[in-house]
């Protein structure tokens, strides 16, 4: 199965399409992700089957989870957090669309018990990884919107978002991980691009894109200047092997280090 999925770069239409399906026995990673889109006025209700995560990526919306009301509104993937419910098997969410909205929703296989979670864009901050790194060519802003330090024992997704800004790197230094992981691609430009590492294979990042991440496979991304590059990221826990910290590659961990001296032209301003 391909790692790279190509097949979404003209955009998404409206109602949900699935990019990777958990439930298809040949579905390496175990993990689903597809996009919602809804009209205005829309409205969709839903009892998880299993796991889910559901990640506001733009709109205006009304929620009703856990017997409670929230009203969600994000403009920009950019410029502000989104929110997310998460919830396990049983879970009943009902949507209402106020604007035309979209939502990312990610699944694994996971049929125990654990509490609704709301994750609201208010309560986030963005997380300032690789300043003052390398010429600060990695800094990114890392969301991480839930894992084993405010999520369940019984989950087993763990989500979050990199902001990665133009002409920069992320996922840097190249770090592996036993956890399955896939990355889904946005840029601020449709015409935008980047590039990811999966071991010693490069692909070529645009719009729309997707990115399975297996086999212990490092992986680093950069995009290209001008361009700024998101990708929401969810990873599976493994029993017995819960996701916490990933391993750098040892030859470059040392461009972690914010005294670090590395090679720079002389006289030129850069």
């Amino acid at each position: 199965m391909q790692e790279h999925i190509t097949d979404h770069r003209q955009g998404f239409d409206f109602g949900r399409t699935r990019i990777t399906d958990f439930r298809d026995p040949a579905e390496p990673t175990g993990l689903g992700v597809s996009v919602l889109k809804l009209k205005a006025g829309e409205e969709v209700a839903e009892t998880f089957a299993t796991e889910q995560a559901w990640l506001l990526m733009h709109g205006a919306v009304k929620l009703k989870a856990g017997g409670k009301r929230h009203d969600w509104l994000r403009l920009s993937l950019f410029d502000e957090h989104g929110s997310c419910v998460h919830g396990a098997k049983g879970t009943d969410i009902r949507i209402t669309a106020v604007t035309d909205c979209e939502f990312t929703i990610y699944e694994c296989a996971n049929e125990r018990a654990f509490p609704l979670e709301i994750y609201e864009a208010d309560g986030g901050s963005d997380e300032p990884r690789g300043k003052g790194q390398v010429g600060g060519t990695c800094l990114r802003f890392v969301r991480t919107l839930f894992d084993d330090t405010n999520s369940s024992p019984e989950a087993e997704l763990v989500l979050g978002e990199v902001i990665t800004m133009p002409g920069k790197w992320s996922s840097y230094p190249p770090h592996y991980h036993a956890q399955p992981e896939i990355y889904h691609y946005r840029f601020t430009d449709n015409r935008g691009w980047g590039h990811g590492e999966l071991e010693d294979d490069v692909v070529k990042l645009r719009p729309y894109d997707t990115v399975r991440i297996m086999d212990g496979k490092t992986h680093a991304q950069v995009a290209a200047p001008g361009y700024g590059m998101y990708y929401a990221w969810v990873i599976r826990h493994l029993p017995g092997d819960r996701y916490g910290v990933p391993t750098f590659k040892p030859e470059h961990a040392w461009t972690m280090d914010p005294a670090a001296s590395y090679w720079q032209p002389k006289g030129q301003d850069v």
